[in-house]
């Protein structure tokens, strides 16, 4: 019987006239790309959640630091202060100081933090040490007072931004509390020290 060699096979004749199946489905090809999108947005809050609350924990060390730095100064600077006035101040803001730096310490340690083992850099960078030349070039020229009530602001008002930056950033209530009772006690004493007039003591 002759077979003609021309004839196409049903069957492949089917195949190619078939509309092809998408087995290449669009979302199908993507979705390792999906996949490691959202890995990567994940990944990204880990990343920017942990680094704002160690920078949290950074600044609350650091607000330990220059509670601890300016209580020292303030009780060394005891003996050089002339006027009653401000002796009386500096008495306060040192009291102050001192129960500050107790009451910061629990919250110091829910973040893991010892107060007597804060990162030797942060204390180094609230070290008083240029603070302390400042004032004894001002104690040998007998206008430390002054200069003292002077420098105190100044840092009383830096110690007041930190707290107020410490506020902003943290979730604990309270710390958050702490820190509000904290400002509202050290306005006053900033500002007496801005206001101190040595000609008037």
């Amino acid at each position: 019987m002759y077979q003609d060699n021309n004839q196409e096979n049903p069957i492949d004749y089917l195949d190619q006239i078939a509309p092809k199946s998408q087995s290449n489905n669009w979302l199908l090809s993507k979705k390792p790309l999906i996949i490691g999108l959202i890995a990567m947005a994940g990944l990204l809050i880990v990343i920017s959640a942990f680094s704002m609350l160690s920078g949290n924990n950074a600044s609350t060390a650091r607000l330990a630091a220059r509670l601890s730095s300016t209580g020292t100064l303030a009780k060394n600077s005891t003996k050089n202060i002339k006027s009653t006035q401000l002796r009386a101040t500096n008495a306060n803001l040192s009291s102050y100081l001192t129960n500050a730096i107790r009451d910061i310490e629990p919250f110091l340690a829910k973040e893991g933090i010892k107060i007597k083992s804060i990162d030797k850099t942060i204390v180094a960078s609230e070290a008083t040490t240029e603070l302390d030349t400042v004032l004894e070039n001002a104690r040998l020229n007998a206008i430390y007072d002054r200069t003292y009530a002077r420098e105190m602001a100044y840092k009383l008002d830096t110690i007041i931004t930190l707290m107020n930056k410490v506020n902003k950033n943290s979730s604990s209530k309270s710390l958050k509390q702490y820190l509000t009772t904290s400002v509202e006690n050290l306005t006053p004493i900033k500002d007496s020290m801005s206001n101190f007039n040595a000609d008037n003591s």
